[in-house]
């Protein structure tokens, strides 16, 4: 199938367009349309009559934007019209939702007359918290957006101005730091006098770049002083004093090169001819004023960026607009100004230089991103923009005095900020909080892994935990060298340590009856096996928890454990956990990894169990034993059993909310609970324990893998002391959330 026709299907198949307007609020029942609508609407109607700035409390103005266009210059396509660029709009609100979940509603205006445009939006402010102009051509979009401006009273942004020169001037102050160039001291060339080159100039010079060191070119040429032809007062404001009169007479020994304008326009030649390490952005759409293989078979030394995805240094506009909006809306800014616009230009630079975290490589490809000459802007997909950015703006609007509700804790706000990210992210957070309060030691056996060592430096560095490595002294630190990791953290080579004989004579103690020689033990711990020494390690409170498996099969990690640490007195088993958090709701699903086919007796201690850990989390417990019979419906042994585990369950826990047999639906969906009037369970379970690992198993992954939940875990209950298995795929910070759960079980001991 063509990219034409994947385009069009992706708009045309189901509900057509890309965009749909939800409730945020139930509308069941006759009451709750009484207090939707009339009569219980006129007590918020009233409200804000007295009090205007009540529409942010009881309307959805706050996190509202319109986008609005006359479609007159819609992406590379040119004037299409207003309804033609409707598709672009709808667009531009999919991204302001899913990277910042603000609200939009796109406003197409069928009028090519600036001043009809203005008296639309002024008349809109009511309804919105914020405008962003799009895809109106220059240079009506500097009249328009300077007059809004001046006479409305909520955030006005043109993002084809302001979008790109944000993203590219935050790229550029990270290329002038690799190339070790002062910016006061660079000479630019701008190619294009557009809505987008009007605003990077005029950032540029923010920044520091020198008016007289900046050129400026056309369609006709160098915009220099005295210059009549094709001129207005926006190209004016970058007329030159200078005897340049072409683009190529203008590149030759420049630093930099802004391309606003059209494929091609830049040329090998043109190349050739610039300073030492030069700089070139190439940000024409789709196709750039040059590309890197063009620029970088002339010479080596170039460092190029450019509008396209399938190249390095993309910039891309939604680095900019929905995190900007969000930090003016979160404010009640009365104007995005330009110390907000820096603010979101250094926001944005220093993201760059931070480590890029593995859920940024795993969404493209897997590549490895390190700030360096193809690595000099965030990617869209990183979530910590949001994080950095929408605090930077909110910040720059409080202290340039445009903010008019203030934000009084910037830590608070920012857990907010990961809150909107999703339910993992005010999970973990929470969880993270608690392990931060009072970090544990967590021993890695595998501590010459790249993973490890990563995931150990943010442990540290966030006061999550404290790490102990075991491994190869040599090789680990070698391999922190070779990733540029400074961590002042214990390592233990077991080959060389003297903890090894004090360890294998209480193994030999422990292990002596199950036919382990001293000898034996001594060649394990030294030479055989890491994840043996780490739970020694833990067995004589050396450390506080083990976590591993990060380089071996799941067996290999628990066999040790329970042979060293031991499961708790009492228990028949040990039992697997995973917490599945979609965006709404967490689940904890259990046994997911360790027993195949349990008894009454386990499943019973495998619900406690699991009841205890998420207790743990400051969460309440709510538990459904499920089967597929409904409460008796089915008479069979499978379902007998799971009856049982919930008799047993309810003598030794009678305060815990269980109920069982139930099916799995009737577990998670409160209205099918209500034909059940006796169950204890009166609303969805958060627990779901499954009656045999062959469904806890399969049903964890397929909610991963096509449901879209996180999966978190295995989280192991039933040890004496806490030892958890990383699994081979995990990523950096699915070892940081399994240590932070780690440490929060030592709390609990």
């Amino acid at each position: 199938m063509s990219k034409k026709m994947d385009a069009l299907d992706y708009h045309s198949i189901g509900r057509k367009g890309k965009i749909e307007v939800i409730s945020t609020k139930p509308c069941q029942t006759a009451a709750d349309l009484s207090l939707a609508y009339s009569p219980g609407v006129a007590e918020p109607c009233l409200a804000i009559q007295q009090n205007p700035e009540d529409a942010y409390k009881y309307t959805a103005k706050g996190n509202l934007v319109a986008v609005v266009s006359n479609g007159t210059a819609v992406l590379g396509l040119g004037n299409l019209g207003a309804l033609a660029g409707k598709p672009v709009m709808e667009g531009k609100g999919i991204l302001f939702k899913r990277f910042a979940d603000i609200d939009v509603f796109d406003i197409e205006l069928d009028t090519e007359n600036p001043d009809e445009i203005i008296k639309a939006c002024q008349l809109l402010e009511p309804t919105f918290g914020g405008i962003n102009l799009e895809d109106i051509k220059a240079p009506e979009c500097f009249y328009i957006e300077e007059t809004l401006k001046k006479t409305m009273n909520i955030p006005v942004f043109h993002d084809d101005q302001h979008g790109t020169a944000i993203i590219s001037s935050a790229a550029l102050l990270n290329a002038l730091h690799l190339v070790d160039k002062k910016i006061e001291d660079i000479r630019i060339v701008v190619n294009g006098a557009g809505a987008a080159a009007n605003s990077c100039a005029k950032l540029a010079i923010a920044l520091g770049v020198k008016p007289n060191n900046m050129i400026m070119c056309d369609t006709k040429g160098v915009i220099y002083k005295g210059r009549v032809e094709g001129m207005n007062p926006y190209k004016e404001l970058f007329a030159a004093d200078t005897h340049f009169r072409t683009l190529e007479e203008a590149a030759d020994g420049a630093d930099v090169l802004f391309g606003l304008s059209v494929k091609g326009a830049f040329t090998p030649e043109m190349v050739a001819s610039m300073a030492p390490n030069p700089v070139i952005f190439a940000m024409a759409n789709p196709d750039p004023e040059i590309t890197p293989e063009a620029a970088l078979a002339v010479r080596s030394d170039v460092m190029i960026a450019t509008g396209r995805s399938d190249y390095p240094n993309q910039v891309n506009n939604v680095l900019g607009f929905p995190f900007i909006f969000r930090g003016a809306l979160d404010v009640r800014a009365t104007c995005i100004n330009e110390e907000m616009k820096l603010a979101a230009v250094k926001a944005l630079a220093k993201l760059a230089r931070e480590e890029c975290p593995d859920s940024v490589c795993k969404a493209y490809g897997n590549q490895k991103f390190v700030f360096g000459p193809n690595y000099i802007i965030p990617k869209p997909f990183d979530p910590r923009v949001l994080l950095h950015v929408a605090p930077a703006i909110a910040q720059a609007a409080m202290d340039s005095g445009v903010a008019r509700q203030p934000i009084e804790d910037m830590a608070k706000y920012i857990e907010h900020l990961e809150k909107t990210q999703g339910k993992s992210k005010e999970i973990m957070r929470m969880i993270i909080n608690k392990a931060k309060s009072d970090p544990k030691k967590i021993v890695f056996p595998e501590g010459e892994n790249e993973k490890i060592l990563r995931a150990a430096k943010e442990l540290v560095e966030e006061g999550i935990a404290r790490p102990v490595l075991i491994g190869d002294r040599t090789k680990i630190l070698q391999k922190m060298a070779e990733l540029a990791i400074e961590l002042d953290v214990p390592i233990i080579d077991p080959a060389d340590s003297e903890l090894t004989e004090k360890y294998a004579a209480e193994l030999y103690q422990v292990r002596q009856r199950k036919g382990l020689t001293l000898s034996e033990s001594q060649r394990i711990l030294r030479r055989k096996s890491r994840t043996h020494f780490g739970s020694m390690m833990v067995r004589m409170g050396d450390a506080d928890a083990l976590l591993g498996g990060i380089d071996t099969h799941y067996p290999e990690t628990i066999r040790p454990a329970l042979e060293v640490v031991g499961k708790q007195q009492g228990l028949s088993s040990v039992h697997g956990l995973y917490m599945m958090v979609s965006r709404k709701d967490v689940y904890f699903l259990a046994d997911t990894t360790v027993t195949i086919d349990p008894t009454a007796e386990e499943l019973a201690e495998t619900a406690i169990l699991a009841a205890e850990k998420v207790r743990m989390l400051d969460l309440e417990p709510r538990v459904a034993m499920l089967s597929f019979s409904n409460f008796g419906s089915v008479k069979h042994p499978q379902a007998l059993k799971v009856r049982r585990a919930v008799e047993i369950v309810k003598e030794r826990a009678p305060e815990l909310i269980v109920e069982g047999e139930m099916q799995a639906d009737t577990a998670v969906v409160p209205e099918l609970l209500e034909g059940f009037t006796f169950s204890k369970l009166k609303t969805n379970a958060n627990i779901l324990i499954f009656p045999d690992l062959n469904s806890g198993n399969i049903c964890y992954k397929l909610l991963h893998h096509l449901g879209g939940a996180e999966a978190i875990g295995p989280i192991l209950m039933g040890m004496n002391k806490p030892v958890h298995v990383l699994q081979r795929g995990d990523s950096v910070d699915d070892i940081v959330k399994m240590a932070a759960i780690a440490v929060v079980d030592v709390q609990n001991i």
